[in-house]
């Protein structure tokens, strides 16, 4: 009687040792992580005005194993096959009520051109492979349901692109869209690049 006791309360507490250890979920994250995720584009703003160009953004996830991160591409739509800018976002919960999405470079970015279609094609390289921008990732704070909104440190990213000092972008996430509003400043705050209206807004089309 003693011994099935004793193997009784030994299988409560390793039982309730698992449970304690079991990770928790951040639906939030997830949330947000999945909202990133697709292929956008700013036909419909470029349509009703000519100052925005039509620009394609596909974000797809990679290295499912690691982390939250996605394979970013942004082209001109009718030019994809020459993307001007291609990132990997790691995208993680920063503190109770805020999350980040932290910015990197890829070695030889051409190889990686229309990847996004591919995102397996990832698993030829490592994480510790890219090159972070530091002071370049986005803060974002959930407002509500699939709704999330964030930005850059007004400084904090640096860039010598077209004559700029540093760089800003502000973004907002729904579960229909992405805007994304980046721009570039001398080092005395004049705008040197980047739209001057206000952000491009990129539909979700999947």
């Amino acid at each position: 009687m003693k011994k099935s006791l004793f193997l009784l309360l030994i299988v409560t507490i390793v039982g309730c040792k698992q449970k304690e250890q079991a990770p928790k979920i951040d639906t939030e994250l997830n949330e947000l992580f999945g909202l990133m995720q697709g292929s956008f584009n700013s036909e419909i703003q470029a349509k009703a005005d000519s100052t925005y160009y039509n620009i394609s953004l596909h974000m797809y996830p990679i290295w499912k194993d690691k982390g939250n991160y996605l394979y970013v591409e942004q082209a001109l739509n009718s030019m994809q096959n020459r993307p001007y800018r291609q990132r990997i976002y790691e995208v993680t919960r920063a503190s109770d009520s805020t999350f980040k999405s932290a910015i990197y470079t890829l070695p030889s970015d051409s190889l990686w051109i229309g990847k996004w279609k591919t995102p397996l094609a990832f698993v030829s390289i490592a994480p510790t492979s890219i090159k972070i921008r530091k002071g370049c990732e986005v803060i974002l704070k959930r407002l509500g349901d699939n709704h999330f909104k964030g930005s850059t440190g007004e400084r904090s990213c640096e860039s010598s692109l077209r004559g700029a000092s540093f760089a800003t972008s502000e973004v907002e996430i729904t579960s229909e869209k992405v805007l994304s509003w980046d721009r570039g400043f001398d080092s005395i705050g004049n705008h040197v690049w980047g739209a001057t209206k206000g952000a491009y807004i990129f539909n979700k089309l999947n």
